[in-house]
C-alpha cells in the first residue's frame, strides 16, 4: 500500500504534467472499503483544501499508486 506522502507525490506530479495549479494545503483522506467489499482502498487527494480559488482532485489506488479520477476547477 502507498503512504500519504507518495499518493500527495503522485497528484502533485501529475497536476504539473496537465498544467494544473497545485496548491497548498494539500488534503489527503484514505478511504477504506467496507468489510467484505471487493474495492480497494483509495486515497482522495485534494490542492487548496480550505480556501477559495484553483483547485485539483485526484482519486488514486492505495494498492498500486494508479489515478483512478483526476479533476481540476480553474476559478
Amino acid at each position: 500500500m502507498i503512504d500519504e506522502a507518495t499518493a500527495i507525490g503522485v497528484a502533485r506530479r501529475i497536476a504539473l504534467q496537465q498544467g494544473w495549479a497545485f496548491v497548498e494545503p494539500v488534503q489527503a483522506r484514505l478511504r477504506k472499503p467496507w468489510f467484505f467489499s471487493k474495492q480497494p482502498a483509495r486515497w482522495e487527494i485534494e490542492s487548496n483544501a480550505v480556501a477559495f480559488g484553483a483547485r485539483a482532485r485526484f482519486v488514486i489506488d492505495a494498492e498500486s499508486g494508479t489515478v483512478l479520477e483526476k479533476g481540476y476547477v480553474p476559478r
